[in-house]
């Protein structure tokens, strides 16, 4: 339950942040908030393999953009964009994660990070912010995240043995 708590303050904190900020904060919360959400992620999936994960992700996803419209409605375009990059994200991690899931977890979580990053910043920054393409927010997006995501790894993996996932 903490995980999901977590989760979800982490994505409507990026996407009200972004709503307020703009696309150069997108970087920042890259690292900080979506890196943790795709890491939080693969805990929960691992809580939730074979017990209605699909449902329960797409859910969760939904929830952090419906609470980040209620919360402000100028961040609705935002939780839009966010909600549609976070679910094709989320299968390109599900995929992924399925193929490494009998490795360690930190190369599984880290390793399926790669392409949800690739994905997410793909869809997100033209969804959220038009055209012209914001390339150089996009191509930063990318590293943050798998930056942020690494570094919340470690520190999920310490943490959710017995205290997070509960």
């Amino acid at each position: 339950m903490k995980m999901i708590a977590l989760y979800l303050f982490a994505i409507v904190s990026a996407n009200m942040s972004v709503a307020l900020f703009g696309p150069k904060f997108a970087v920042i919360n890259t690292f900080l908030f979506v890196g943790f959400d795709l890491i939080s992620r693969d805990a929960l999936h691992e809580r939730w393999h074979n017990k209605n994960l699909k449902r329960n992700m797409i859910l969760l996803i939904a929830s952090g953009s419906i609470l980040s419209g209620i919360l402000n409605y100028n961040a609705i375009p935002i939780a839009i964009a966010s909600f549609i990059a976070f679910l094709a994200a989320g299968i390109a991690d599900t995929l992924t994660y399925a193929v490494l899931y009998s490795r360690a977890k930190l190369i599984k979580m880290n390793g399926s990070n790669i392409p949800a990053s690739i994905v997410d910043s793909l869809i997100f920054v033209p969804l959220a912010f038009g055209t012209p393409i914001l390339w150089d927010i996009i191509a930063l997006s990318i590293v943050s995240k798998i930056a942020g995501g690494a570094m919340w790894s470690i520190i999920i993996d310490k943490f959710t043995t017995n205290h997070l996932t509960e």
